[in-house]
């Protein structure tokens, strides 16, 4: 166990002050939040943090699927 917490300790470092991340221009998790610290910048869109649901909804106009019953 402290092996293994040991190794996700070193994975964290890494992805997070090592890897630049495209989604964050390429800079480093770290590095990106020390900027936003800095210039008390926010996110653009703090919505793209939030969960999207677990199905998107049905487009406009399809009618849902009925559930089957048995019979008898």
């Amino acid at each position: 166990l402290d092996d293994a917490r040991r190794k996700l300790a070193s994975w964290v470092a890494d992805y997070n002050g090592e890897r630049p991340h495209s989604s964050l221009k390429y800079e480093t998790p770290v590095a990106y939040a020390a900027i936003l610290t800095a210039t008390g910048d926010r996110l653009r869109n703090p919505d793209q943090l939030r969960q999207s649901p677990v199905a998107p909804p049905a487009p406009v106009g399809v009618q849902p699927n009925r559930t089957l019953t048995a019979a008898g």
